[in-house]
Protein backbone atom coordinates (compact mmCIF):
# COMPACT_ATOMS: atom_id res chain seq x y z
CA UNK A 1 0.00 0.00 0.00
CA UNK A 2 1.11 3.59 -0.78
CA UNK A 3 3.43 2.92 -3.62
CA UNK A 4 2.27 3.27 -7.01
CA UNK A 5 1.46 0.85 -9.32
CA UNK A 6 3.85 0.13 -12.07
CA UNK A 7 3.73 1.06 -15.74
CA UNK A 8 2.26 -1.87 -17.02
CA UNK A 9 -0.73 -1.90 -14.65
CA UNK A 10 -1.27 1.71 -15.40
CA UNK A 11 -1.43 0.62 -19.24
CA UNK A 12 -3.88 -2.19 -18.24
CA UNK A 13 -6.27 -0.32 -16.40
CA UNK A 14 -6.25 3.05 -18.15
CA UNK A 15 -3.80 4.32 -21.07
CA UNK A 16 -4.54 0.82 -23.30
CA UNK A 17 -8.10 0.02 -21.62
CA UNK A 18 -10.13 1.18 -24.44
CA UNK A 19 -13.95 0.88 -24.89
CA UNK A 20 -14.94 -2.17 -26.31
CA UNK A 21 -17.53 -3.10 -29.55
CA UNK A 22 -16.72 -6.39 -30.60
CA UNK A 23 -15.18 -9.42 -28.99
CA UNK A 24 -13.63 -12.42 -29.73
CA UNK A 25 -14.27 -16.04 -28.48
CA UNK A 26 -12.66 -16.53 -26.07
CA UNK A 27 -13.88 -17.90 -23.13
CA UNK A 28 -14.96 -15.62 -20.18
CA UNK A 29 -15.60 -18.02 -17.44
CA UNK A 30 -17.91 -17.24 -14.46
CA UNK A 31 -15.36 -17.44 -11.97
CA UNK A 32 -13.80 -14.07 -13.61
CA UNK A 33 -17.15 -12.52 -13.06
CA UNK A 34 -17.39 -13.39 -9.53
CA UNK A 35 -13.59 -12.16 -8.89
CA UNK A 36 -14.84 -8.75 -10.56
CA UNK A 37 -17.67 -8.80 -7.88
CA UNK A 38 -14.94 -9.30 -5.08
CA UNK A 39 -13.15 -6.61 -6.37
CA UNK A 40 -15.54 -4.01 -6.75
CA UNK A 41 -17.23 -4.57 -3.56
CA UNK A 42 -14.31 -2.95 -1.64
CA UNK A 43 -14.57 0.58 -2.98
CA UNK A 44 -15.58 3.17 -1.39
CA UNK A 45 -19.44 4.13 -1.02
CA UNK A 46 -21.04 6.77 1.17
CA UNK A 47 -21.14 5.45 4.18
CA UNK A 48 -20.52 2.00 2.97
CA UNK A 49 -23.81 1.65 1.76
CA UNK A 50 -23.43 -0.33 -1.24
CA UNK A 51 -26.57 0.19 -2.97
CA UNK A 52 -25.19 -1.06 -6.53
CA UNK A 53 -26.87 -4.42 -7.82
CA UNK A 54 -25.67 -6.49 -10.83
CA UNK A 55 -27.56 -8.54 -13.19
CA UNK A 56 -25.48 -10.19 -15.21
CA UNK A 57 -26.75 -11.39 -18.12
CA UNK A 58 -25.21 -13.85 -20.20
CA UNK A 59 -27.61 -17.20 -21.43
CA UNK A 60 -29.15 -16.56 -24.50
CA UNK A 61 -32.21 -16.94 -23.33
CA UNK A 62 -32.13 -13.68 -21.14
CA UNK A 63 -29.85 -12.08 -23.92
CA UNK A 64 -32.99 -12.49 -26.25
CA UNK A 65 -35.21 -10.94 -23.48
CA UNK A 66 -32.62 -7.35 -23.07
CA UNK A 67 -32.54 -7.04 -26.65
CA UNK A 68 -35.88 -5.46 -27.47
CA UNK A 69 -34.93 -2.65 -25.31
CA UNK A 70 -30.96 -1.91 -27.24
CA UNK A 71 -30.74 1.01 -28.96
CA UNK A 72 -30.46 -0.56 -32.44
CA UNK A 73 -26.95 0.73 -32.65
CA UNK A 74 -25.64 -1.71 -29.43
CA UNK A 75 -27.58 -4.33 -30.47
CA UNK A 76 -24.74 -6.34 -32.18
CA UNK A 77 -21.91 -5.43 -29.61
CA UNK A 78 -24.25 -6.60 -27.01
CA UNK A 79 -25.70 -9.60 -28.09
CA UNK A 80 -21.81 -11.06 -29.49
CA UNK A 81 -20.67 -10.02 -25.47
CA UNK A 82 -19.95 -12.97 -23.54
CA UNK A 83 -21.73 -11.51 -20.47
CA UNK A 84 -23.36 -8.02 -20.08
CA UNK A 85 -23.99 -6.77 -16.64
CA UNK A 86 -27.12 -4.65 -15.89
CA UNK A 87 -25.67 -2.23 -13.60
CA UNK A 88 -28.60 -1.50 -11.20
CA UNK A 89 -28.76 0.72 -7.91
CA UNK A 90 -31.73 -0.15 -4.98
CA UNK A 91 -34.00 1.99 -3.30
CA UNK A 92 -34.30 -0.46 -0.55
CA UNK A 93 -30.33 -0.47 -0.22
CA UNK A 94 -31.26 0.71 3.62
CA UNK A 95 -32.80 -2.80 4.41
CA UNK A 96 -28.95 -3.89 4.55
CA UNK A 97 -27.14 -0.81 6.77
CA UNK A 98 -27.77 -3.35 9.98
CA UNK A 99 -25.05 -5.43 7.94
CA UNK A 100 -22.98 -2.71 6.64
CA UNK A 101 -22.78 -0.44 8.78
CA UNK A 102 -22.63 -2.02 11.81
CA UNK A 103 -21.55 1.15 14.59
CA UNK A 104 -24.61 2.87 13.73
CA UNK A 105 -27.93 1.11 14.27
CA UNK A 106 -30.12 3.88 13.24
CA UNK A 107 -28.51 4.24 10.00
CA UNK A 108 -31.51 3.43 8.44
CA UNK A 109 -33.34 6.08 9.91
CA UNK A 110 -30.46 8.64 7.57
CA UNK A 111 -32.45 7.55 4.23
CA UNK A 112 -35.57 7.17 5.50
CA UNK A 113 -36.48 10.83 3.27
CA UNK A 114 -37.62 8.52 -0.49
CA UNK A 115 -35.60 11.27 -2.50
CA UNK A 116 -32.66 11.40 -0.42
CA UNK A 117 -32.62 7.57 -0.63
CA UNK A 118 -32.79 7.21 -4.61
CA UNK A 119 -30.07 10.02 -4.50
CA UNK A 120 -27.61 8.18 -2.40
CA UNK A 121 -28.28 5.25 -4.17
CA UNK A 122 -28.21 6.40 -7.73
CA UNK A 123 -25.08 8.11 -6.63
CA UNK A 124 -22.99 5.61 -4.97
CA UNK A 125 -24.54 2.70 -7.38
CA UNK A 126 -23.13 4.69 -10.06
CA UNK A 127 -19.60 4.51 -8.41
CA UNK A 128 -19.58 1.33 -8.14
CA UNK A 129 -20.71 0.63 -11.50
CA UNK A 130 -16.75 2.67 -12.09
CA UNK A 131 -15.61 -0.37 -10.13
CA UNK A 132 -16.92 -2.85 -11.95
CA UNK A 133 -15.02 -1.54 -15.23
CA UNK A 134 -11.80 -1.29 -13.43
CA UNK A 135 -12.34 -4.81 -11.60
CA UNK A 136 -12.64 -6.32 -14.48
CA UNK A 137 -9.71 -4.61 -16.54
CA UNK A 138 -7.66 -5.46 -13.76
CA UNK A 139 -8.45 -9.66 -13.87
CA UNK A 140 -7.70 -9.02 -17.45
CA UNK A 141 -11.39 -8.33 -19.25
CA UNK A 142 -12.75 -5.95 -21.50
CA UNK A 143 -15.91 -3.94 -21.06
CA UNK A 144 -18.18 -2.00 -23.00
CA UNK A 145 -20.02 0.57 -20.74
CA UNK A 146 -22.87 1.89 -22.89
CA UNK A 147 -26.58 3.64 -22.58
CA UNK A 148 -28.61 3.47 -25.40
CA UNK A 149 -31.15 1.76 -23.80
CA UNK A 150 -34.70 1.96 -22.32
CA UNK A 151 -34.39 1.74 -18.84
CA UNK A 152 -38.55 1.38 -17.57
CA UNK A 153 -38.69 -1.60 -20.12
CA UNK A 154 -35.12 -3.42 -18.53
CA UNK A 155 -36.27 -2.63 -15.32
CA UNK A 156 -39.82 -4.13 -16.11
CA UNK A 157 -38.32 -7.29 -17.94
CA UNK A 158 -35.80 -8.04 -15.54
CA UNK A 159 -36.85 -6.70 -12.15
CA UNK A 160 -40.35 -6.11 -11.88
CA UNK A 161 -41.73 -9.16 -11.14
CA UNK A 162 -38.73 -10.69 -8.98
CA UNK A 163 -39.40 -10.27 -4.91
CA UNK A 164 -36.05 -9.35 -4.39
CA UNK A 165 -34.75 -7.04 -7.47
CA UNK A 166 -38.56 -5.18 -7.86
CA UNK A 167 -36.77 -2.08 -6.08
CA UNK A 168 -33.90 -2.31 -8.52
CA UNK A 169 -33.48 0.09 -11.29
CA UNK A 170 -31.53 0.11 -14.26
CA UNK A 171 -28.74 2.76 -14.46
CA UNK A 172 -26.06 1.61 -17.13
CA UNK A 173 -25.11 -1.60 -18.90
CA UNK A 174 -21.46 -3.36 -18.93
CA UNK A 175 -20.65 -5.57 -21.76
CA UNK A 176 -17.80 -7.84 -20.97
CA UNK A 177 -15.44 -10.27 -22.29
CA UNK A 178 -12.15 -10.55 -24.04
CA UNK A 179 -12.22 -7.37 -27.35
CA UNK A 180 -11.35 -7.88 -30.52
CA UNK A 181 -8.75 -5.46 -31.47
CA UNK A 182 -10.06 -5.09 -34.89
CA UNK A 183 -13.41 -3.45 -33.76
CA UNK A 184 -11.48 -0.73 -31.93
CA UNK A 185 -12.17 2.94 -32.79
CA UNK A 186 -9.31 5.56 -32.32
CA UNK A 187 -9.14 7.39 -28.94
CA UNK A 188 -11.44 10.37 -28.60
CA UNK A 189 -9.88 13.19 -27.26
CA UNK A 190 -9.98 13.88 -23.84
CA UNK A 191 -9.48 17.36 -21.81
CA UNK A 192 -6.41 18.40 -20.63
CA UNK A 193 -5.82 19.04 -16.66
CA UNK A 194 -6.09 23.61 -17.63
CA UNK A 195 -9.44 22.86 -19.54
CA UNK A 196 -11.13 20.83 -16.64
CA UNK A 197 -9.34 21.14 -13.23
CA UNK A 198 -8.58 23.99 -11.24
CA UNK A 199 -6.54 24.41 -8.02
CA UNK A 200 -7.22 27.04 -5.15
Amino acid sequence: MGKPLPDSSLDQLFRDARTRRGWTDEETPEVLIRATYDLLKLGPTASNITPARFLFVRSTEAKARLEPHLDEGNRKQTMAAPWTAIVAYDLAFADHLTKLIPHAPNAKDWFAEPKNAEWNAMQSGTLQGGYLILAARSLGLDCGPMNGFRREGVDKEFFGADPVMKTWRSSFLVNIGHGDDTRVRPRAPRLDFEEACRIL
